[in-house]
């Protein structure tokens, strides 16, 4: 198994989502890599928790990563937050994912959940992904 490529696909996936323009359409710069203190926009994307699972193989050391992206909105309804999860999910499947370190041999749409918070009131839908990358150094 190996770790090592988790900053690489983090980083790459990212890049993805902050240089997409139908995102950036939606939610404009307020693409995280981890939540900011203080006030937060009225819709956001964040990518969140990730999962990491030994997928080596024919001598190569690599991982099956399931992470997650989560889109927050804080509108009544889910349309806008809807709109986002679509534009990520365009965004990271569109092309093969090309890391700093390592490669990216799948990327996979998993699940999705939407629900409201009720602590907050905000809207929250969590997108999972699966990669299988390989550490080639």
């Amino acid at each position: 198994m190996t770790y090592s490529v988790s900053a690489a696909l983090q980083k790459a996936v990212y890049r993805r989502l902050a240089d997409d323009a139908a995102l950036a359409a939606i939610a404009g710069s307020a693409i995280f890599d981890g939540v900011p203190p203080g006030e937060m926009p009225a819709l956001y994307v964040s990518i969140g928790e990730e999962r990491v699972l030994d997928r080596s193989d024919y001598g190569e050391r690599g991982a099956i990563h399931d992470f997650e992206i989560a889109v927050v909105s804080d509108d009544a309804g889910f349309a806008d937050a809807k709109e986002a999860a679509g534009a990520v999910s365009d965004a990271l499947l569109s092309a093969p994912l090309v890391l700093g370190r390592g490669r990216c041999d799948g990327l996979w749409f998993r699940q999705a959940q939407a629900r409201r918070m009720r602590r907050t009131g905000t809207r929250r839908i969590d997108l999972r992904f699966r990669a299988r990358v390989f550490d080639e150094t």
